[in-house]
């Protein structure tokens, strides 16, 4: 992805936007980059913005590992309620920084005490397509129907 107005912005912002980009990608690949994509035509400062601030400052900081990060930004999205796309983005997130599905699910739950129940549902609901969206990347190309009569003669 390339740096929105590259041109604008001193060496500082720009070390900010490179940092947050790498950030970004270590924790979400390519959901996270399309993400911002999308915005180039709409908001091209706000993309920026969304990769300087929160990847470049805030998650780049030393205080927390990225594990407890995501842990933190799913439950605090969950919490919500109305962010159900970047929820969505963030639990794949969690889960390719090593958090395990387990731990998402009990998150979510915690939630329904501070947030109520119809939160915690809407969160587990995105759980629910994330994990089935993962499962449906790492699942098997299935066979084709010659591959199969051709290894049942073998």
């Amino acid at each position: 992805m390339t740096n929105p107005q590259a041109s604008q912005g001193n060496s500082n912002d720009n070390l900010r936007y490179e940092r947050g980009l790498a950030k970004l990608q270590e924790i979400d690949g390519e959901g996270g980059v399309k993400v911002v994509e999308s915005l180039a035509n709409i908001a091209p400062d706000f993309a920026r913005l969304l990769i300087e601030f929160p990847f470049g400052d805030v998650y780049s900081r030393p205080g927390l590992d990225l594990h407890s990060r995501e842990i933190a930004v799913v439950a605090a999205l969950t919490a919500m309620g109305n962010a159900a796309p970047q929820l969505k983005v963030h639990i794949q997130g969690a889960l390719n920084v090593g958090v395990t599905r387990a731990e998402v699910v009990e998150i979510i739950m915690q939630m329904a005490v501070y947030a109520g129940f119809p939160a915690a549902l809407n969160g587990l609901t995105a759980a629910r397509e994330v994990f089935a969206a993962d499962d449906k990347k790492s699942a098997p190309p299935l066979a084709e129907p010659r591959a199969l009569v051709d290894a049942e003669a073998a």
